[in-house]
């Protein structure tokens, strides 16, 4: 049983870091390139791991990427590479750190060919978030026929760590979806 005035949340928040994700963030709507790019780089590092790791290490992501300017990390270099890899305040990754500059790369072709990333990506979802009407966590799927879509798009435009699950959390966490619990304090927040 709840007490007079307990806040609701979604069952996997935990700590004062995912509170604060949570309750500002995850499933709003967002439309700006750059914190798209954000989201794709940081879902592609949180592979294998929990996303609470990534939060913990976001600041030092921001730092590290150049506050997520796709031109910027378009040009990385082997030197750059290199120091990421020495860098204890990210997932020192190869494959995740290459992943993201090739990302960049693609990101920034999809900008001159939709105009924004924006426009390209909410094309998945016909431009307006899915909302849906799940009542337990154990409803929510690690995909969908969307994210199934995006996910091979993406990777025909040579994007990877962009696995259907992984397009799926980024649908979640952007608001391209509404995957708050309806008993959420947040489900009719979103799409506000």
């Amino acid at each position: 049983m709840k007490s007079a005035g307990e806040i609701i949340r979604c069952p996997w928040v935990g700590n004062e870091l995912s509170i604060r994700y949570h309750d500002v963030e995850w499933g709003t709507p967002v439309h700006a390139d750059r914190t798209l790019f954000e989201f794709l780089i940081l879902e592609g590092a949180q592979a294998g791991l929990s996303w609470d790791t990534i939060l913990k290490k976001r600041e030092n992501y921001r730092t590290a990427f150049d506050n997520f300017d796709p031109a910027r990390v378009a040009r990385y270099d082997r030197k750059k590479v290199q120091s990421l890899l020495k860098n204890e305040g990210i997932v020192r990754n190869k494959l995740k750190i290459h992943s993201a500059i090739r990302n960049a790369k693609a990101f920034l072709e999809v900008q001159k060919e939709f105009g924004s990333f924006d426009r390209y990506i909410w094309s998945f979802t016909g431009g307006k978030p899915i909302v849906n009407t799940r009542r337990a966590h154990k409803h929510i799927p690690a995909s969908v026929p969307e994210s199934d879509a995006m996910s091979k798009d993406l990777k025909k435009r040579g994007f990877n760590f962009v696995g259907t699950t992984i397009c799926y959390a980024f649908m979640q966490a952007t608001g391209m979806v509404n995957d708050h619990l309806v008993s959420c304090f947040r489900y009719t927040q979103v799409g506000e």
